[in-house]
């Protein structure tokens, strides 16, 4: 009995798809991710229970002239047979569509929430009587070769198989219109020819279209069979009927086998060792058995794609020349001498030995010093690719290690992340901030970086998500940091510390010349014949401008300074006149006469006023209107021209700093009052200076009775900061001595050193960078502990020639220094104080 006709609707939805083509009688499953589309499913389709609600239009889109809004004017009506819906990460919908009959658009009328056509049905599949009811001879023919193919192409195919004897079956039954359509799902053909066996409405048409295709199939099937290859044809071709018996469809499985044996490819081609590649082909293996909407085909397969894509045997040709790159670092970098010497260093014996394993190099130093750009100096000498991990804030291991694959949305660690970013074994890796890492419920990071940067482990990394060594013993591991105080020990055990010290004055004029005004001009198109900077007015905004150990700061200011001259130099250009181009739209596309856009003028000479002179000189007093009054202001004098307050120099993770401590006595309870919000450290640092002040009062002429002295309150401000440490010691002891005496300190004199009880000045930490400061602050004396003699060394020349550095070895000296023309002892008035003699 022959099945009734299918009438669809006038007016129908529509469901864009851009790489398939649904056609009557085969089944298809079309993936959901647009917005239109997905608007479609909710309304329509995921809710609807008549059959109306789920008839929709499955149109191509095609940029084509001519066509609707650029789709194909002919579709296929499809009735949704079953949707598939995934929650996480975000909703997902998969639809499987049975395609039903053709139809054409005639007008779309309605764009949202989703697009909905008037349609004319193009045919209706009433049954084969239809079909061969007025057939001619030439249509016989063709009717006649088009099954005689179809039947060479099934029995080429495994007949063992339930649904290719049930094809074999169908040949016979199913109307010549549907049997074509059918069979185009059997073999391999383009969008484009799909699209035209679409368009191809009667059969004669049809039957023409799809023979070439069918014959060109079997052809090609039958050479793999004599190269031995049909079992892998025979795969690649199984098909899935609907479990509702509308058709065979085939065009997206076969899509996704082709897929799944281009991954197989490239997983061996990746060059794994045999235990990745034993682990790989069992994965691919369970992937072949699973069903593509499954949940665990996704993960599976993300798992097979990262395996394919890591570098396991592939590495980049290094360079490595002295020369070179001692050529690069000057010309990248200015100053940085001992970090420059290392890197050489560390270069010439990995050129002398072949390779290298380790050093893992840490650079240390405060912000905007240069260590990253040093990093990445060292990628460009080596020729590797270079790769950036920044570890600050990151709290949890499974950014390091990756997380265990049975976890929804689980990902490998940045290390293999990293690796498959750069396609490279041997890359540069950057671990920047490694002195933020933290620790939380999710695990310690910096206990993960054990076995990451230990060159005795990391041949065999084991990421968690991968869960197969892997050799990162080619990596070259550079770390960054402010500060060592964060660092576990473990971790700092494995790590060569580099330290990279504050730019003195005259390197960030070196720099700013050299580096930091052209890279400002060029971005605010400017050029060197309207622009410049004297020396002198960097240094005005250097010393008055910025307080930084680095060159940020300065880099901000130059481009403030950049800024204001481009708003004068705009202002006083003459505006030309430009006409608009015309432009001639015509069928919704817009087409520019003239193939060529003109540019837009560049700024130049004669496009200014006259009056306007060139080059820009930006002088000291055009600085102060453009960045407005100093920031700082250089020198302490007025702050310590009163007993009671002394310059000391404190260490930061930014650099140093310079450290005003003052001090006043009023009457009330004998005692010592500390304010400044400081650490226990510092507090006891007090009490010691206290503690020895009132056991040599007299040798300066100090009231021996402390007990009317009344309360000493001692100040360290900014008293927002947390201040601790040993260093403010010989500071505390002098401004002590200052306010009970009654004489001031020299006001250009900074000190630090921490004291003991019997008046030992001991070395502290820091010294380059506290130097540094006062050098910043215009200081030209500064008093440090003998024992950091050999921090001096560290310093540069054109410092030295301009700070004063006196070393002490007990707190007398330190006073002696401080105080102007030195501090008398009682003894040296004409006292009778014993001498004593020495006995060697």
């Amino acid at each position: 009995m022959a099945p009734s006709a299918i009438t669809i609707p006038r007016k129908l939805p529509l469901l864009i798809v851009s790489d398939g083509v649904l056609l009557p009688g085969s089944s298809i499953r079309i993936p959901v991710s647009t917005s239109k589309n997905i608007n479609l499913v909710r309304s329509r389709i995921a809710t609807g229970n008549q059959l109306s609600n789920t008839v929709i239009g499955v149109v191509t889109k095609e940029e084509r002239e001519g066509n609707v809004y650029g789709l194909h004017p002919i579709g296929t009506a499809g009735m949704v047979v079953q949707v598939t819906v995934t929650n996480w990460p975000r909703p997902v919908y998969t639809l499987l569509v049975t395609g039903i009959c053709r139809f054409r658009m005639t007008s779309i009328v309605q764009e949202y929430p989703y697009p909905v056509a008037m349609v004319t049905q193009l045919d209706n599949h009433k049954g084969e009587m239809d079909d061969d009811t007025h057939i001619d001879k030439d249509l016989e023919d063709l009717v006649i070769k088009f099954k005689e193919g179809a039947r060479r192409l099934i029995n080429l195919l495994d007949v063992s198989l339930p649904i290719v004897s049930k094809l074999k079956v169908l040949v016979d039954k199913v109307p010549n219109k549907q049997l074509a359509d059918v069979v185009v799902g059997l073999v391999k053909a383009s969008l484009a020819e799909r699209l035209q066996v679409l368009d191809a409405v009667d059969l004669a048409s049809r039957l023409r279209v799809i023979l070439p295709l069918l014959l060109r199939h079997i052809q090609r099937l039958e050479v793999l069979k004599e190269d031995g290859s049909k079992e892998n044809e025979k795969n690649n071709l199984k098909m899935h009927i609907c479990g509702n018996g509308h058709g065979v469809g085939m065009s997206a499985e076969d899509e996704e086998t082709d897929d799944i044996q281009e991954l197989e490819n490239q997983l061996k081609d990746a060059g794994m060792p045999q235990e990745a590649y034993r682990v790989a082909m069992k994965e691919l293996s369970r992937l072949k058995r699973m069903a593509a909407h499954m949940p665990e085909y996704s993960m599976t397969r993300n798992y097979l794609e990262l395996l394919a894509d890591l570098p396991w045997s592939y590495s980049v040709k290094e360079t490595c020349s002295i020369s070179k790159a001692r050529a690069d670092l000057d010309t990248d970098h200015y100053g940085l001498e001992k970090v420059k010497r290392r890197i050489l260093e560390y270069l010439a014996v990995r050129q002398l030995r072949g390779d290298l394993r380790g050093p893992i190099l840490c650079f240390v130093g405060p912000p905007g010093v240069g260590k990253t750009s040093v990093a990445r100096s060292i990628a460009n000498t080596l020729g590797r690719p270079f790769h950036r991990i920044s570890l600050g804030g990151v709290s949890d291991q499974h950014d390091i290690r990756g997380h265990r694959r049975t976890y929804i949305g689980a990902m490998p660690g940045r290390v293999i992340q990293g690796l498959r970013e750069v396609q490279a074994k041997n890359p540069v890796f950057l671990l920047d901030e490694i002195d933020k890492l933290g620790s939380g419920i999710q695990g310690d990071p910096g206990a993960a970086l054990l076995e990451v940067l230990d060159p005795a482990q990391n041949f065999s990394f084991i990421d968690t998500y991968v869960n197969l060594p892997f050799d990162l013993s080619q990596v070259l591991f550079v770390a960054t940091a402010n500060s060592l105080r964060s660092i576990p020990p473990p971790l700092l055990d494995r790590m060569e510390i580099i330290h990279v010290p504050g730019y003195t004055q005259e390197e960030k004029v070196m720099i700013g010349q050299l580096h930091l005004i052209p890279k400002q001009v060029k971005d605010h198109g400017l050029t060197s014949d309207t622009f410049t900077i004297c020396k002198e007015s960097l240094v005005c905004i250097i010393s008055e401008y910025t307080r930084e150990a680095g060159v940020r700061t300065l880099e901000r200011k130059i481009g403030a300074v950049c800024r204001a001259v481009a708003v004068q130099i705009a202002e006083n250009m003459v505006e030309d006149d430009v006409k608009p181009q015309e432009m001639d739209i015509e069928n919704n596309n817009a087409e520019v006469e003239g193939e060529e856009k003109e540019e837009l003028p560049e700024i130049s000479l004669g496009q200014l006023q006259d009056h306007q002179e060139f080059p820009i000189v930006v002088d000291e007093k055009m600085v102060h209107d453009i960045l407005g009054p100093p920031i700082f202001q250089s020198g302490l004098a007025g702050r310590v021209s009163v007993p009671g307050v002394a310059v000391g120099l404190a260490w930061t993770p930014v650099g140093g700093e310079v450290l005003v401590v003052e001090a006043s006595r009023s009457d009330g309870d004998p005692g010592l009052i500390l304010t400044g919000q400081l650490g226990s450290v510092m507090q006891e640092s007090a009490k010691i200076a206290l503690s020895w002040v009132r056991q040599n009062v007299k040798q300066f002429g100090i009231d021996a009775d402390l007990s009317k002295a009344g309360e000493i309150h001692m100040h360290f401000p900014v008293g927002a900061i947390s201040k601790d440490g040993p260093s403010a010691g010989v500071t505390i002891i002098t401004v002590l001595v200052s306010l009970l005496s009654g004489r001031c300190v020299r006001p250009d004199v900074a000190m630090t050193g921490e004291i003991t009880l019997n008046g030992i000045v001991l070395p502290v930490g820091g010294i380059k960078e506290k130097i540094l400061a006062a050098h910043r602050a215009g200081l030209t004396i500064v008093i440090i502990p003998v024992g950091n003699k050999k921090d001096i060394s560290e310093l540069p020349k054109s410092v030295l020639d301009e700070v004063e550095v006196v070393l002490v070895n007990t707190v007398d000296e330190v006073l002696q220094a401080a105080f102007q023309d030195g501090f008398p002892h009682v003894y040296d008035l004409g006292d009778d104080t014993p001498t004593v003699t020495s006995k060697l």
